[in-house]
């Protein structure tokens, strides 16, 4: 790559620039705008990301003090606070919805052929929630209980690189439920969640399109065994049975078998009953399964940590949901060149570099191989226990 260019230019070239002016001009964008278009929004929001800015005004300052460099960044005109907040609250939050979509087909391209850690060929997804609290008084449209205010952000993240395939940001009043409307099952895919999305009607329609679901059955199941297998109680597999619901409305919603495997944890001595539609894997799988699941609160947890999700530069419906897609779409880039580059340090890390030098000039293959292979990589994640509930 050209040594003049900053790392952050370089960074930005990553991005499908072309796809991104289409979804302007789709939305009209960048109607009226004389300065700040939406390309140098985003690269203003994507630069607050990447160096953990608190404000618009630390935007401002940061950036002011670089003015140099503005040009080569992608930025024809200093960046005012005013601007940006303006085109945070008028700019629509679909044209970054919509490009963060985009980066993430193009990762789960790159992500493909990543192995899960067994044999298993199916596209294994993790779907939950997470809320982000919001001052009341401030967000008052995100109202979410007497004296709180939050919005939900639903994901559906697969486990090959993951990354999230699907996205659905929602008031923090909508149940976790009914993410399974908004879903397009695939057929063969795996749909892993906890107990929180059984509804029968649901996982019936996913099975009736050739999916197949991992999940926790809720204390008051009503259902008689059909048939039990044989089992290997030295791996924890207490049941492993054939069932059928017999509930009045849950045998309508589902009135075909389920398969209810009981299975003892030997760490936490809890005993934990899973509930599929898949019967031909071993029962140590459908248990390996949900326990991959923990990967999706891990990305929560990743990126409320290490994104700006937690403070926002805006107070509107708009501008949050801005920031978070922008968020999620610099998530996804950090990953896209972590493949690209074939490199074999965390996605943290990378983040960290990129914090500190994306004002310096040197070819990004040289700035992250040279911290490759100075740094060892260190998961400064605390693991919880993993059946927590």
């Amino acid at each position: 790559m050209n040594t003049g260019k900053t790392l952050f230019a370089q960074l930005m070239d990553f991005l499908p620039w072309s796809t991104f002016a289409r979804i302007v001009v789709r939305y009209d964008g960048d109607a009226r705008v004389r300065t700040l278009r939406c390309a140098e929004q985003y690269r203003a929001m994507a630069f607050a990301q990447l160096t953990y800015r608190e404000s618009l005004r630390d935007i401002e300052v940061c950036l002011s003090a670089q003015a140099s460099k503005l040009y080569h960044m992608g930025f024809h005109d200093p960046v005012r606070r005013s601007t940006l907040a303006d085109a945070n609250e008028a700019r629509d939050w679909r044209i970054y919805a919509e490009f963060a979509h985009r980066l993430i087909a193009q990762a789960r391209k790159l992500y493909a052929d990543d192995r899960l850690g067994s044999e298993l060929t199916n596209t294994v997804y993790a779907l939950d929630s997470t809320t982000i609290d919001l001052c009341l008084s401030l967000f008052p449209w995100a109202h979410f209980r007497s004296t709180k205010a939050a919005v939900k952000m639903h994901t559906l993240l697969d486990l090959r690189g993951n990354i999230p395939s699907f996205i659905h940001i929602s008031d923090g009043k909508l149940h976790d439920v009914h993410a399974l409307d908004l879903l397009l099952p695939e057929a063969g895919s795996i749909y892993v969640m906890d107990r929180g999305y059984v509804d029968f009607a649901r996982l019936y329609a996913l099975h009736q399109a050739g999916a197949f679901f991992v999940t926790r059955a809720k204390s008051n199941l009503d259902a008689h065994r059909v048939y039990s297998a044989t089992t290997d109680r030295s791996a924890g597999i207490i049941a492993d049975q054939t069932i059928a619901l017999d509930g009045y409305a849950t045998s309508k919603d589902y009135p075909v078998h389920l398969r209810r495997v009981r299975f003892k944890d030997p760490e936490s001595a809890k005993t934990l009953v899973f509930l599929t539609n898949q019967f031909a894997f071993p029962p140590t799988t459908i248990c390996a399964l949900y326990k991959s699941r923990w990967q999706v609160e891990l990305f929560f947890k990743w990126i409320k940590q290490h994104l700006r999700i937690k403070k926002f530069y805006g107070t509107s419906d708009n501008a949050v949901k801005t920031q978070i897609w922008i968020a999620v779409s610099v998530y996804v880039l950090v990953a896209i060149v972590k493949k690209r580059l074939a490199l074999e340090v965390s996605l943290y890390t990378l983040l960290q570099v990129f914090s500190v030098t994306l004002f310096e000039k040197m070819p990004m293959a040289q700035a992250l191989s040279e911290t490759s292979t100075t740094f060892e990589d260190h998961d400064i994640d605390t693991q919880l226990n993993l059946f927590d509930f």
